[in-house]
């Protein structure tokens, strides 16, 4: 299993904008690189990457919801 963090605090976004399809869902395999969600911090938009291959286990962080840096966003699964 592998951690993917948040870089700032913020909020994180896991939708590209309003009525736009969530960048990752529950299940979807990820590549490394992939950009998994945005924070969002004094209308400023940081992409979240992964930084490993799988499949995503589950969000521990809900849309809108707000983080710090090197809080837990979602897990993969490796491989």
């Amino acid at each position: 299993m592998a951690d993917v963090v948040s870089p700032l605090p913020g909020v994180f976004y896991r939708r590209p904008g309003p009525g736009k399809d969530p960048f990752i869902e529950i299940g979807d395999r990820v590549e490394a690189g992939q950009t998994v969600g945005i924070v969002e911090i004094m209308k400023q938009f940081t992409e979240v990457q992964t930084d490993v291959a799988g499949v995503v286990e589950s969000f521990t962080v809900d849309d809108a919801g707000t983080v710090n840096p090197g809080d837990v966003i979602l897990v993969i699964a490796e491989g």
